[in-house]
C-alpha cells in the first residue's frame, strides 16, 4: 500500500486530482508503490466535496481556494496553466515543493525542466523557485530519444510533426471526441460543432494546437522548440515542429527527422535506441515495423518504429514514435521526478526558502 507511517515519506497533494492527469497519477501511485505519509486531493470548487477512493481509503476532495499547503511536502499541479500561475506561488511560500505539469514555469531560469532519463542531474539541489517543471507531453518522448543520438553523433537539426490525441485536452476533450463522432455517424451531412476542438475533431485532423503566436507558429510548437533546447542543454539547437490534433482518444504520435554532425549507421542507431531505458524499438529485428496508438500496449514505454537513414544524406534519419501522453507525457514523468527526489540528499522541508 502506498500509504505509510514512514517519517521519511513525503506528505503529498494532487491539485487537479479529478482530471485526466490527476487520476492517472493516483493509479501510478498504486502501480509503482510510491509511498506517501499523507495524501490530499485538491481541485476547483466545482469538484470540492467529492469523495474518491484511493487504495481502499476514501478521500474528500478539497477546494483549492481554501487549501492549506503548509502540511504538504510535494504538491503535484495539473489543473491548467492559469491555476498554476495563481496557486503554485501560494504552495511554494508555504514550503511545499511543486512538480508542475503546465507551461507556467517551464522557461523560468530558476526552475529546472526535467525528464529524469535525460537530465536528472538538475535535481541534485533544491530549485530556487521551489518548482520542478514537467515538460510538454510531446517533448518528453522526443528528448528521451534525442539525448543518446546527440551523445553519439551530435545533433544539428530536428523537424517534428506531431499527431496529438484528444486526451491532450483532458477528460472533457476525450468525451467531446466521442460525442462528435457519434453525431457525425448519425448524420454524415451535418456539420458538427466542437467546443474544445475547433473545427470538431471527429473524422478530422486539425493542424492547430494552443494559441497562435506572431511568428505564425502556435504556442504548442514553440514549446517543443524551447523545451527541447533547455532539457538537452543545447540553447541553439535547430528544432521546429508542426503540431496536429488527430481523432485518437489517447497516445500522441510523432514523425521525427533528425540531422546529425556525422554519418549515422542504421544498425547502430536502432541498437542505441533499443538500449535506452523504457524504450521499445519495433523494427529492431524486422525493418519497417511500427507502433500505433492502438497497438502500443505497454503504456510506460516510448514506442519507436520506421527507423531509416536517408539515402541522399547519411547524416540524417527518420523515426516514428508513439507514447501515452497521460502517462509518459505527464503523470509518469512527474512521479519519476518524485521517485528520484528520494535518492538525493536534500528534503523539501529542510531547505525550503522562506
Amino acid at each position: 500500500m502506498p500509504s505509510t507511517t514512514d517519517a521519511t515519506a513525503p506528505r503529498v497533494a494532487i491539485v487537479g486530482a479529478t482530471g485526466a492527469v490527476g487520476t492517472t497519477l493516483l493509479r501510478l501511485f498504486a502501480e509503482r508503490d510510491y509511498r506517501y505519509r499523507s495524501l490530499a486531493l485538491v481541485a476547483s470548487s466545482r469538484s470540492a466535496g467529492r469523495r474518491l477512493e484511493v487504495e481502499g481509503a476514501e478521500h474528500t476532495v478539497h477546494d483549492l481556494s481554501a487549501f492549506d499547503f503548509s502540511a504538504v511536502d510535494i504538491a503535484f499541479f495539473s489543473a491548467g496553466t492559469t491555476v498554476s500561475e495563481k496557486w503554485v506561488p501560494v504552495a511554494t511560500r508555504a514550503g511545499a515543493l511543486v512538480i508542475d505539469n503546465t507551461n507556467a514555469f517551464r522557461m523560468d531560469p530558476a526552475t529546472p525542466l526535467v525528464v529524469p532519463q535525460v537530465n536528472a542531474a538538475e535535481l541534485a539541489r533544491r530549485p530556487r523557485s521551489g518548482i520542478i517543471a514537467n515538460p510538454n507531453c510531446s517533448t518528453i518522448p522526443l528528448v528521451r530519444l534525442l539525448r543518446p543520438v546527440h551523445e553519439r553523433w551530435g545533433l544539428t537539426r530536428a523537424v517534428v510533426s506531431t499527431y496529438q490525441a484528444a486526451s491532450g485536452r483532458g477528460l472533457a476533450g476525450m468525451e467531446e471526441l466521442r460525442e462528435t463522432t457519434r453525431l457525425s455517424l448519425a448524420d454524415p451531412g451535418e456539420v458538427v460543432a466542437g467546443e474544445r476542438f475547433q473545427p470538431a475533431l471527429a473524422f478530422n485532423v486539425v493542424p492547430f494546437i494552443d494559441r497562435l503566436l506572431e511568428t505564425g507558429f502556435t504556442l504548442e510548437e514553440q514549446k517543443m522548440t524551447q523545451e527541447s533546447r533547455k532539457i538537452l542543454g543545447l540553447p541553439h539547437l535547430d528544432v521546429t515542429a508542426t503540431c496536429v490534433r488527430v481523432p485518437v482518444l489517447n497516445c500522441h504520435s510523432e514523425a521525427v527527422w533528425v540531422e546529425c554532425a556525422e554519418p549515422v549507421d542504421r544498425a547502430e542507431l536502432v541498437s542505441l535506441l533499443a538500449a535506452q531505458p523504457e524504450v521499445k524499438v519495433h523494427d529492431l529485428e524486422r525493418p519497417g515495423r511500427f507502433p500505433t496508438p492502438r497497438t502500443a500496449a505497454e503504456a510506460d514505454l516510448v514506442h519507436v518504429g520506421r527507423v531509416r537513414v536517408t539515402p541522399q544524406n547519411p547524416r540524417a534519419f527518420w523515426l516514428w514514435l508513439v507514447s501515452d501522453n497521460l502517462r509518459i507525457g505527464a503523470a509518469l514523468n512527474a512521479i519519476q521526478i518524485a521517485e528520484h527526489l528520494r535518492q538525493v540528499d536534500w528534503t523539501p522541508r529542510e531547505e525550503a526558502t522562506p
